[in-house]
Parts: structure tokens; sequence; C-alpha cells
């Protein structure tokens, strides 16, 4: 997994609308790059929906934010709609960007193994190096921009 104080790659990927999103495209700007499991799931929406709900008080501090899973752009895209949230969501569904960051690979639910992604967020400093990571044990889904802000 990527550790604090190395920098997120470039090339984060492409958007719900296939643009292409740019570590640079935050030059000078603090970033919070959250990813998560699956649209539309209660998790996901509970975390999605609070970062929504605490937009504006992280804009104020400097951050930008952006989501993360490998569901398609067309999934993104209602997952947005329906929620109205204010952020860009990338579409790694070649799963490239979870895999360099480290945070794909086997989980354990009910006994059963199976790959997935791993709820993780990094907090990215002005010149886009990690300064924090909140890994899967930490995220409290209902309270997670306090803990980015706190």
């Amino acid at each position: 997994m990527k550790q604090i104080g190395e920098r997120l790659p470039e090339i984060l990927g492409k958007d719900q609308d296939g643009k292409e999103i740019r570590l640079s495209d935050f030059s000078g700007r603090k970033l919070v790059l959250y990813i998560y499991p699956k649209d539309s799931t209660p998790g996901c929406t509970n975390q999605a929906c609070n970062l929504r709900d605490n937009y504006h008080a992280l804009l104020a501090k400097g951050y930008a934010v952006v989501g993360v899973s490998v569901q398609d752009a067309k999934s993104h895209k209602k997952f947005i709609e329906k929620y109205q949230l204010p952020f860009p969501l990338i579409a790694d569904t070649e799963k490239q960007l979870v895999t360099e960051l480290g945070v794909y690979g086997e989980k354990k639910m009910y006994g059963r193994t199976t790959m997935g992604t791993f709820r993780t967020t990094f907090i990215v400093n002005e010149e886009g190096v990690i300064d924090r990571i909140l890994g899967p044990k930490e995220i409290k889904v209902k309270e997670h921009a306090e803990q980015i802000l706190g």
C-alpha cells in the first residue's frame, strides 16, 4: 500500500464523464481521495452522503474531494444523480489505481474469500504527497468528513 510521505500517481483515472483526472489538477490544494467498494451499497452511500453534506466545510479548509471505485461510469452517474454528489467519481474498471495504491485484494466475508476494494481514504497535501491514510478499520462512514477535518 502507498505510504505516508509518498506521492500519488499523476494519472488517477477517468471520472463519470470520461474526463481524465490528474494529480496536477489539484496542485496547490489538498485532496481527499476516498476509495470505496461499491456504488449504492449502504456503507458507501452513507460515506458519500456524509462527504456531500460536509462538502462546503471541506472546501473551506482547502480540500478537493474525489471518490474512486471499480464500477463503471454509468453506475457512477446514477449514484451521483440519485444522491446529488458534488464531486467526481473515478471509474477504475481496470483496477489500475486501486491496485497501484494497494487497496485491492483478498477480502474475507461470511467465511468466503473474494477479491475486492478496501475502503481507504488518502489525504494528500498541496504538493501531491500523502499526509494521512484512513484505513478500513478506522473509517466511520457516517462521520467521515469529521474524521478528515478533525
